[in-house]
């Protein structure tokens, strides 16, 4: 087809995806560079600038309630591979562990880290990403020369407070634990609250991952050692229940504006590993599975132990796999008044 766009009009290459289930878009051309020293710097920018370009990605009718997306950037360290900013219908997260998967597998398997000059070292392949929350760093496991799974070593994890409750409208006394996997969550149980980590209860754990995420927020000072004040905040609410077969524990994130994540969450099992280990419930070198859900799983273990400021931590390895469902180029014409996307549940 000859047809070309208007020279006015806004055009964003993408590559989709999903890991473990969860979508993936990643921009590939046309998002302005974004200047800034540091990775939050940079989301700084993004969010005072360019905002329109998130909601137009994420948002209908280019997107839906629940899409997730990244843009690169060029590395702010000097021996990191890569930087990266990911996206939601809310804003901006600090990390993204199904985010780093699928990043590691669009950019080998579709030439992304090749069309960027990226040279990555290793056998197998390791990608060094700059995050807001810190360095992460992944490795792509290779099939026929394929990415067949991907693990990342995740910025150091950490049970921030345990054995807490909140009361919360509709639901009564909650109990609950807040812990750090390159983003701050409310670990639940399900069952204490009347609920399944199941696909027919999800307009209820949606509608009570937002109330308890909203009581905790208000209940709770979050403030990550380091003193990072953009790494302060609840991101989401995280319920679990035993697991089916081999997965230790089942879980469902909901985050952001009700967003609801359909892996295992990547920082959720981090934190998870965290709180387990904290509780003497997992040992270093120790690993599990925890399912998502819809059945999909990550498997996450603890490397090793370590410290953020006087707040004693884990640095976690997660592993999972993800899969290319297609690419496009999106159009945004100045005139449609539409243009900034939407948001309808």
């Amino acid at each position: 087809m000859s047809w070309e766009p208007p020279a006015d009009w806004t055009r964003l290459s993408v590559i989709d995806a999903h890991t473990a289930g969860e979508p993936l878009r990643v921009v590939t051309a046309g998002f302005p560079e974004l200047p800034g020293e540091t990775i939050l710097a940079r989301r700084r920018h993004a969010r005072e600038h360019c905002d329109h370009l998130r909601r137009a990605l994420m948002l209908e009718p280019r997107g839906h309630a629940d899409m997730y997306g990244a843009v690169l950037t060029p590395p702010t360290t000097a021996d990191g591979d890569v930087g990266v900013l990911f996206l939601h219908n809310e804003g901006y997260s600090t990390m993204c562990g199904h985010g780093i998967i699928g990043l590691v597998k669009v950019g080998l398997d579709c030439g992304l880290f090749a069309e960027l000059g990226i040279e990555l070292e290793g056998d197998p392949p390791r990608v060094r990403f700059d995050t807001p929350a810190g360095r992460v760093t992944a490795t792509a496991h290779l099939s026929s020369g394929r990415v067949e799974r991907v693990s990342f070593e995740n910025v150091p994890s950490f049970l921030l407070a345990r054995d807490l409750e909140v009361t919360v409208e509709g639901l009564g006394p909650v109990p609950f634990d807040v812990a750090y996997g390159g983003a701050f969550y409310a670990y639940v149980d399900a069952a204490a609250v009347g609920l399944e980590v199941e696909p027919a209860r999800l307009v209820e754990l949606v509608e009570a991952g937002r109330r308890i995420k909203a009581a905790v927020a208000e209940s709770v000072e979050l403030a990550h050692p380091s003193g990072d004040p953009e790494l302060g905040f609840l991101y989401g609410t995280i319920f679990s229940q035993p697991g089916r077969g081999d997965a230790r524990w089942r879980n469902a994130c909901v985050f952001a504006d009700g967003e609801v994540d359909r892996s295992p969450t990547g920082t959720g099992v981090s934190g998870r590993a965290a709180q387990l280990h904290a509780r003497g419930e997992l040992s270093t070198g120790e690993g599990l599975r925890i399912e998502s859900l819809l059945g999909t799983s990550f498997e996450v273990r603890v490397l090793r132990e370590t410290r953020v400021g006087d707040t004693p931590a884990v640095v976690p390895e997660v592993e999972g796999s993800a899969w290319v469902t297609g690419r496009a180029e999106l159009l945004i014409d100045p005139a449609d008044p539409l243009r900034e996307g939407f948001l309808l549940r």
